[in-house]
């Protein structure tokens, strides 16, 4: 039996993420939870991924609403305040991830237009952080002060994005061409630099598989990275650990890797990893956000989250490639360098 959704249920995911926006627009995690405009962003896309266009719009103009001027979000933001005032580059860079993505699946050119100057500060924002070596500085505290390292997950998210980024400007005509050799020593830095260049983090599940996914690494290079530490990260039949020490799986963490297994060319272990969200599924569509093993306790607590839901429906899409944007995870080509 497949593992995959049927639109109905996808239908009754999306649903769930759309009745939990607020009217302003923004996506918190859960009812009277936080929102933050990486996972915002990404429930966005579940969105337009799964037909609801003006709910996914709505969520894209709470992030215009409140952009800084020099390009930036706050890190967290409850519904009426800033809850955490940091500014982090890797989630002020998803715009152009979300921006592209709506591109693909619509080709709505008034959209993407308008949100060319919301993309081209935030991401200027971003390179204002990136170091000699490549590798971008993970955020800057509220005054203005950069922190002191860089992470190799957001790094690579950030390769992501910026490389979507520069995809948008060839789109609607504009030249940043600046862009492209920082780009290119971002890339270089994760792929040759990795061990160096960014603070450790290696019991983290991201750190392993985001410079995969995300395109860094590609071919043989990438599916020898997988295997490197698959056994650690992967409960066999369970699905991905957060972290590689604890006894629990996450269903975002289960997606993303499923993803970039497919976009390593693996697309049989793709799909058993994408399998082991099907016991995570509520009846209402909604998904835990991570179960504890063997007790099978939901965690952290009964937690149900838009951004878990999110990446179970850009997975399914990745996987059965239903939409113009499924290929945008797994297919590195796509985007320029």
């Amino acid at each position: 039996m497949s593992p995959l959704l049927t639109l109905d249920q996808i239908a009754e995911t999306a649903d769930g993420i759309a009745e939990w926006q607020l009217s302003s627009g923004m996506i918190p995690w859960f009812p009277g939870g936080h929102a933050d405009p990486w996972n915002h962003v990404e429930a966005a896309m579940a969105l337009a991924t799964a037909g609801q266009i003006t709910e996914a719009e709505k969520a894209y103009q709470w992030l215009i609403d409140i952009q800084h001027d020099d390009g930036a979000w706050h890190q967290y933001y409850l519904e009426d305040e800033v809850e955490q005032d940091k500014f982090d580059a890797n989630v002020i860079a998803y715009i152009a991830t979300g921006v592209w993505h709506h591109w693909l699946l619509t080709g709505d050119r008034g959209f993407v237009e308008t949100l060319w100057p919301v993309v081209e500060k935030a991401i200027d924002w971003v390179f204002d952080l990136q170091q000699e070596g490549g590798e971008v500085l993970w955020a800057r505290h509220a005054d203005g002060t950069p922190w002191s390292f860089a992470l190799l997950t957001g790094s690579s998210s950030m390769y992501h994005s910026t490389r979507a980024a520069l995809a948008i400007a060839r789109e609607v005509g504009a030249d940043r061409s600046d862009w492209s050799p920082r780009i290119e020593r971002l890339g270089e830095a994760i792929r040759e630099r990795h061990d160096s260049a960014f603070a450790p983090k290696s019991r983290w599940a991201m750190d392993w598989y985001y410079p995969v996914l995300c395109g860094a690494i590609t071919g043989e290079a990438a599916l020898e990275r997988l295997a490197s530490r698959a056994e650690t990260f992967v409960m066999d039949g369970l699905g991905v650990r957060c972290v590689g020490d604890r006894p629990w799986v996450t269903t975002a963490e289960t997606c993303e890797c499923a993803m970039a297994y497919l976009a390593a060319g693996d697309a049989d272990i793709a799909m058993e990893l994408f399998s082991t969200t099907t016991p995570l599924r509520t009846p209402d569509g909604r998904y835990w956000t991570g179960e504890v093993h063997p007790e099978q306790v939901n965690f952290p607590g009964d937690e149900k989250s838009t951004y878990s839901a999110a990446a179970v429906i850009l997975a399914d899409d990745a996987l059965a490639g239903r939409t113009a944007a499924s290929r945008l995870f797994v297919d590195h080509d796509l985007l320029p360098v």
